[in-house]
């Protein structure tokens, strides 16, 4: 299976869970991204990798018009279902992958996307698709998880996310998103950083993790050295902590 069909696959399962989950339909990221939005009237946005559309909701009251954006068919029923549920008329959905936008240059007034592009085959590529469907003067937000700059700490970060979701690819690091967006000419600032709680059960189960992945993910927890289990703050039933960030490119 390759890995686009993997993610499609892997998301259009849970995307029931997804809508549901207090991790992706809270947090005061949602409310930043509604607040950007507001201050361009009437905005074009395009939420990339919408997953259950939680940006797109946020985002929509204070917009012209949300193309809710994903590749897992599923996830996009669920948008649609859920955006005529809270009256949402200006939302739309549209499948695809990040890597190749199925939309007209110069199309929007924003690009955001919120924990999608860790998934994202070729982010540098999928940039340079954000740049030619923003409008002149258009504004990118960014929120995903990061990655962390030693070695140690990313190389444990990765491993126990891919063991849960095998259609992960990487969570980068900040320098590695400064110079992807330098790389495709936005000029670019990092907004934001904060931790996020995560409760393990909920987080496996979202995903339906098959089980033996879940005890490897306990396993590495358990056997990691003290600094890792301390940065990642790693309780006894495997709850953690992960560092996200907000990046802004213009």
């Amino acid at each position: 299976m390759k890995h686009h069909d993997q993610v499609a696959d892997a998301f259009g399962s849970t995307a029931a869970a997804y809508l549901t989950s207090q991790v992706h339909a809270t947090g005061a990221d949602l409310q930043a991204l509604a607040a950007a939005v507001a201050e361009t009237p009437g905005a074009a946005v395009l939420d990339m990798g919408c997953g259950a559309g939680h940006a797109s909701f946020a985002v929509a009251p204070h917009a012209g018009s949300v193309v809710a954006y994903d590749i897992a068919p599923q996830m996009l029923a669920t948008v649609e279902a859920a955006a005529q549920e809270r009256g949402l008329s200006n939302i739309r959905t549209s499948q695809g992958a990040a890597e190749k936008l199925p939309f007209a240059d110069a199309s929007f007034d924003w690009v955001i996307s919120r924990m999608s592009a860790h998934h994202w085959h070729d982010v540098p590529l999928a940039l340079a698709e954000v740049r030619r469907v923003l409008k002149r003067g258009g504004r990118v937000l960014f929120i995903d998880i990061a990655g962390s700059d030693h070695p140690l700490l990313d190389t444990h970060l990765q491993a126990v996310e891919v063991l849960r979701d095998a259609s992960h690819i990487r969570n980068y690091r900040v320098d590695e998103w400064l110079a992807f967006f330098a790389a495709t000419g936005f000029s670019v600032v990092v907004r934001e950083r904060w931790r996020l709680p995560i409760e393990f059960a909920s987080w496996v189960a979202r995903m339906r993790t098959p089980e033996a992945r879940v005890i490897a993910i306990r396993s590495i927890w358990a056997s990691a050295p003290d600094e890792v289990r301390e940065y990642f703050d790693v309780q006894d039933d495997g709850s953690f902590k992960l560092d996200a960030l907000m990046i802004e490119g213009h």
